[in-house]
């Protein structure tokens, strides 16, 4: 089987009277249609990637695409870690994009009897 581009208007499966919608990312106007997750309109806008990483900074957009991965975490309208391939957008809502630093790792406690190899 062979993939291929289908024009929009050929698509049998979109709905005649779907409307615009628009979001905003990150204070940006982002256009997409009404029934689209957060990812498609993000994605419909040529958008790959809208986390980074804590460890190493790198892009994060959808992996899996049904919400098992969590690599599409987005804020949306004030509330945190929603997953962008799982949340329909609506139109007006406010996205934000995260990144959360490592928290400090600290010291580790000896628990009695460690010093000795007694534990």
């Amino acid at each position: 089987m062979t993939s291929f581009l289908l024009p929009p208007s050929d698509d049998p499966i979109r709905p005649a009277e779907a409307s615009g919608i628009r979001i905003a990312v990150d204070g940006r106007p982002v256009d997409g249609l009404a029934g689209q997750s957060i990812a498609g309109v993000l994605l419909g806008s040529g958008t790959l990637a809208w986390r980074t990483t804590s460890k190493n900074a790198r892009p994060r957009g959808v992996f899996c695409g049904i919400g098992v991965c969590y690599d599409c975490l987005v804020e949306v309208n004030g509330q945190r870690d929603v997953r962008a391939c799982q949340r329909r957008a609506a139109d007006g809502d406010t996205v934000s994009t995260q990144y959360d630093a490592l928290p400090e790792v600290a010291e580790p406690i000896e628990l009695p009897g460690e010093a000795d190899g007694r534990a």
